[in-house]
């Protein structure tokens, strides 16, 4: 054998151990991790926490030291937060390779949730935006607990009167997804023709309004029992999934913002306008590859069409939330909130969002 044949078989024989090495790493799962302990005297505050990977059994609601602020902290009595389907994938430690920044073996952070709202308790020294008393809402790590403290900096801001605490924890993640999606993304512009593909789930449903406070032409596709939800949001047009493909219809748009992920590129390309735009959101699921084939074949395809294919992955942004409480408060957009749940039932809530077939926000009540 030459010796260049040699070299290649030795690299490929190295990288496919690499490769085994790391996966067998990223699915082992040690033991729970011990509780975190209390300083004795402290004063505590209950909270949701899940000490190693797994089901929504795996969770805890626990007492934990209550956090104080800091100089420019601002702490927020939690009166609602919202589940989203990053936090059963937190919970699982799935796709595997989140486990590379969330821990490996057992998850680092032992706290869950992002989505809150609520009121603030007490602020640090040199807080200036916020004052015991205001209603805000906002998103940070460990929204699922009675307390969470935080910069004023980050992404929280004041609660629009016109919304109720439920409705103000329906809007971080999935607002700010939908924003970022339609806005940075594929640049919305008035008169544009927009499809939102999974129209009726929590991102969706904000998708629709924010699409429609943006001058665009929507079209929403959902299931027939999510029809005339959809249709009241903004929808011009609704397609129903169970009875036709869009991607089959003969239409054409302008954006596509897709939260499901069930189309290829090539299928998606029908339903697309020469030199339109699809922006995934959402993907299949799965432990491994799962999750990354659509943005893997939209990479590839990107390179031969002039269409072009996006992925969002969403930040936590103090301006955007600004901007989406200032569509609230003028009646542009109105969460949409399917099922509540109270604290002690969130467990049962995860594994509602994790069903897939939640009609808006799922909201667990803080007491």
């Amino acid at each position: 054998m030459k010796l260049r044949y040699k070299i290649g078989s030795g690299v490929l024989g190295i990288l496919l151990l690499a490769i085994t090495v790391l996966a067998l790493v990223l699915s082992y799962e040690s033991d729970c991790t011990p509780m975190p302990g209390v300083a004795e005297g402290a004063v505590t505050m209950k909270a949701a926490i899940y000490r190693c990977y797994g089901s929504p059994d795996e969770l805890e609601i626990v007492d934990i030291e209550k956090p104080v602020p800091a100089a420019d902290e601002v702490l927020v009595r939690i009166q609602a937060a919202s589940v989203n389907p990053l936090d059963w994938h937190y919970l699982r430690g799935s796709p595997y390779f989140m486990r590379l920044s969330t821990g490996i073996g057992a998850p680092d952070d032992i706290r869950l949730g992002v989505d809150f709202s609520g009121v603030v308790e007490a602020v640090g020294e040199n807080v200036q935006r916020f004052e015991p008393g205001d209603a805000v809402l906002g998103g940070r790590t460990g929204a699922f607990a009675e307390y969470i403290v935080m910069p004023e900096s980050r992404a929280i801001v004041r609660k629009p009167d016109r919304l109720t605490f439920d409705e103000a924890a329906a809007v971080p993640i999935a607002a700010l997804t939908a924003l970022q999606a339609l806005r940075d993304k594929a640049n919305v512009r008035a008169g544009q023709t927009v499809l939102i593909n999974g129209a009726s789930g929590g991102v969706g449903t904000f998708a629709v309004q924010i699409a429609k406070a943006f001058g665009a032409e929507v079209t929403g596709v959902c299931s027939t029992r999510n029809i005339e939800r959809v249709r009241s949001l903004g929808a011009a047009n609704v397609i129903d999934y169970t009875s036709d493909d869009y991607t089959e219809l003969g239409k054409q748009y302008d954006v596509i913002i897709d939260m499901v992920g069930n189309h290829s590129p090539a299928e998606n390309r029908k339903a697309m306008q020469p030199g339109g735009i699809l922006v995934l959101v959402g993907g299949g699921k799965g432990d491994w590859i799962g999750p990354m084939i659509q943005p893997l074949k939209s990479v590839i395809y990107n390179r031969f069409v002039d269409e072009e294919f996006k992925m969002l992955l969403a930040s936590m942004d103090h301006d955007d939330l600004e901007l989406l409480a200032r569509l609230m408060q003028q009646g542009d957009v109105t969460p949409v909130i399917d099922r509540r749940y109270p604290f002690n039932e969130l467990a049962d809530a995860l594994r509602y969002s994790e069903d897939g077939h939640a009609r808006g926000k799922i909201i667990v009540s803080i007491p």
